[in-house]
């Protein structure tokens, strides 16, 4: 009797649609692609609304363990990507519901290369400061504006996919990230 090896590289070239019916069926290889493929995004998404890694790290776990039990249920009405976003931002917000939620890190926006080594500490503290200030400033939005404003300026989506995962339509996504927009500007005023 042979033994099958489970390999997330069985698979990478499908798309997330037929890797998602294999994995309903029980494919445990395909839902394996599935979360390599969609781990790192789902993490970046879930720190920026939990604030720690460890509570990243265990949301998108138990949004993956959802998923896995869910997946017959998937409709592929939306994208897979866009399923999954949904869940785990339902799982960060339960888990915010039962702590005060800590400032967002933005640390995993990428800082500007400076060319003067002379002047990097004091530009970094600065830069720190004004990281502190905007994560700050994240944490007073509600919970429909700062999600709208991560899936749009830290993850890249466009306006109808956030409109998916919020279950929304565009025209509210819009409005969110004005007025997000808007309280973020006031807030870092000082910084200008």
């Amino acid at each position: 009797m042979t033994q099958r090896i489970a390999s997330p590289q069985r698979g990478c070239d499908l798309p997330d649609g037929l890797l998602a019916v294999r994995a309903a069926e029980g494919d445990e290889d395909s839902f394996a692609v599935l979360v390599q493929r969609h781990n790192r995004s789902l993490l970046a998404l879930a720190r920026g609304m939990l604030g720690n890694p460890q509570d990243a790290e265990e949301a998108v776990q138990d949004a993956f363990v959802s998923a896995w039990r869910r997946l017959p249920e998937y409709r592929h009405s939306a994208e897979f990507s866009t399923w999954m976003y949904r869940i785990t931002i339902n799982r960060c917000l339960t888990m915010r519901r039962r702590r005060r939620p800590p400032p967002v890190p933005l640390d995993t926006v990428a800082e500007p290369a400076t060319g003067d080594a002379r002047s990097q500490p004091a530009r970094s503290a600065e830069q720190d400061a004004a990281t502190e200030a905007l994560s700050r400033a994240l944490a007073e939005l509600d919970d429909g504006q700062r999600i709208c404003w991560i899936l749009r300026e830290l993850q890249g989506l466009p306006y109808n996919e956030i409109a998916h995962v919020t279950r929304t339509s565009e025209q509210t996504v819009r409005g969110r990230l004005f007025r997000a927009r808007r309280s973020l500007q006031e807030a870092m005023g000082p910084w200008r």
